[in-house]
């Protein structure tokens, strides 16, 4: 235990630290599988626990690779639309894309804001969002909003973690984890109740 903390110590204090959490936030705004919270919470957390590294540093990098990987996002959705893949087919993922379409005209700003907290919520709204023709001077400072507020909402549980448990990076940084990964099932099964609750668009003709 005592080895793998001082890994993660000196990891925290690398610089390199930042290229990788840059790479992550915004190859994860167009790739979900790519888990850019867990990064970022772990990291804010080690660096509250062991009182090294760069919190503002962490969380401007982790918002500026949010708003990147959300417009990649959006322009991928205005080349190629949202169906060219069999990811982008799948249910769970068509389901989305599909409420993400319904929504972008009555409510663009919440769903655009929102969806940034969603792994594959964002995707689906930020590629319908382009797809659709959706303006881009309209969405490009939503993206920074919310890759600026996904970015602090991801430090705060890092940093609470990382606070509870001090000197122990490796227990801080799983706790983190943990927090963060129940906050998004929870946030993705409301966002799944509403869709259930909202009535099915009447077809004209």
């Amino acid at each position: 235990m005592d080895i793998l903390n001082e890994l993660i110590m000196q990891a925290i204090a690398s610089p390199w630290l930042y290229l990788v959490l840059l790479s992550v936030t915004i190859i994860d705004g167009f790739f979900p599988p790519v888990p850019s919270e867990t990064v970022l919470v772990a990291a804010a957390a080690v660096a509250t626990s062991t009182g090294e590294g760069n919190l503002l540093l962490l969380g401007v990098v982790a918002a500026v690779g949010a708003a990147i990987g959300d417009n990649i996002a959006f322009w991928i959705g205005r080349r190629i639309g949202t169906e060219r893949f069999a990811w982008m087919r799948r249910p769970r993922v068509a389901a989305a894309f599909a409420h993400a379409q319904r929504a972008l005209d009555r409510r663009s700003a919440t769903l655009i804001l929102g969806a940034r907290y969603i792994p594959v919520g964002r995707v689906a709204v930020n590629m319908t969002a382009g797809g659709l023709g959706f303006p881009w001077r309209r969405f490009l400072p939503l993206s920074l909003v919310a890759g600026l507020s996904w970015s602090a909402f991801s430090l705060m549980i890092g940093l609470l973690a990382g606070a509870w448990i001090k000197d122990q990076p490796l227990l801080s940084a799983g706790l983190g984890i943990v927090v963060a990964l129940v906050i998004g099932v929870v946030i993705d099964r409301i966002a799944a109740a509403r869709r259930r609750r909202e009535p099915a668009p009447h077809l004209a003709g």
